[in-house]
């Protein structure tokens, strides 16, 4: 049975998108499989790093948003900034980064169908899904991927210690052209401006949170915030934890949050996701080249998330930003090899 098409991407969020664009240049037929209408709106920090950005503009895609300058850690009084020394970043709305990318796609010549994917099947020659048949399947559908269940690629969920994200927007113009990361006494507030009068709010924390009662254990924050308007409904991802077996099973490969994922605090979901799409369409012949290239291009992600989620869960948590004031060569020193 011959292929409908070189490759099958499933899932059209922003690392989905970003496959099917490294597809088209590499001269490959696309079809992505993705039953929601662009643009698509996610809980997310929505601050693009300067790395994030320039990805994103190798992409052909430059969204509107507010430059962002650095990072501020603030803790209780205490806080630790971080001045970009490798350019600046933007917040950029999620669904204006969606939209963008969405149309760079179709542009690239890539098709987007309006399908769900409930089964994949695969043998030698191609795999199945969506009534559509490919030579590659890209599964690119997020934390709570089915093609890494269909693939058989899920480890045993992490036990314990699950988190959360939300996030709301707000009506107030912008203070600060930092991201400004919160730290409560059991939430992690990020707040990123995305346009001259909107703020959005991300909080990270257990399961059960509430914005508002997370919010108000931050009074820095809680005072910024009180009486302003909502710029739109609260939203909510997790748990955050992913882990996976392999990312590869025959003819399928995973990329992004699908292929495992550590937790948001760091920011990181979007470029390790941008590379992680682009090794996958360099290596679509050689499982074990994408397996070693996946592994380079998450290991800062992976191993510096997982300190600072360690340290966050444990009694060390209100030390992390007086540690970073008292350190601003380390503190400074993580912020770029993250923000690169």
């Amino acid at each position: 049975m011959s292929p409908d098409v070189d490759v099958l991407v499933v899932g059209g969020g922003p690392v989905g998108l970003a496959a099917a664009i490294e597809a088209r240049r590499a001269g490959l037929d696309v079809a992505v499989l993705e039953p929601r209408d662009a643009p698509v709106d996610k809980a997310c920090g929505e601050g693009l790093m300067p790395g994030t950005l320039a990805a994103v503009r190798r992409l052909g895609v430059d969204p509107p948003g507010q430059d962002l300058r650095g990072i501020s850690y603030r803790q209780d009084g205490c806080t630790a900034d971080h001045l970009f020394a490798s350019g600046w970043g933007r917040g950029v709305r999620r669904t204006a980064l969606h939209g963008a990318l969405h149309e760079a796609a179709l542009a690239a010549g890539a098709a987007v169908v309006p399908c769900r994917v409930g089964s994949v099947s695969q043998d030698d020659d191609g795999v199945t899904a969506g009534g559509l048949r490919a030579r590659w399947l890209l599964g690119c559908d997020g934390l709570h991927s089915r093609v890494r269940r269909a693939a058989g690629l899920e480890a045993t969920p992490v036990r314990g210690g699950r988190r959360f994200g939300l996030r709301r927007h707000y009506r107030v113009a912008p203070w600060s052209p930092l991201v400004e990361v919160h730290w409560g006494p059991h939430v992690e507030a990020y707040v990123t401006p995305v346009a001259e009068d909107l703020v959005g709010v991300a909080l990270l924390g257990p399961p059960g949170m509430d914005l508002d009662a997370g919010l108000a254990t931050i009074p820095e924050l809680a005072g910024r915030f009180a009486g302003a308007a909502p710029g739109g409904p609260v939203r909510g991802a997790g748990p955050l934890r992913v882990r996976t077996r392999a990312r590869t099973a025959g003819r399928v490969r995973l990329v992004g949050d699908a292929s495992g994922y550590v937790d948001a605090l760091t920011g990181e979901g979007l470029r390790v996701g941008f590379a992680q799409a682009r090794a996958a369409v360099v290596h679509l012949d050689d499982a074990g080249a994408y397996e070693r290239a996946w592994r380079r291009v998450t290991r800062d992600y992976r191993v510096l998330t997982s300190g600072l989620v360690a340290a966050a869960t444990s009694p060390l948590r209100r030390g992390v930003v007086p540690a970073a004031a008292r350190l601003p060569r380390l503190y400074g020193g993580v912020v770029e090899r993250l923000a690169r």
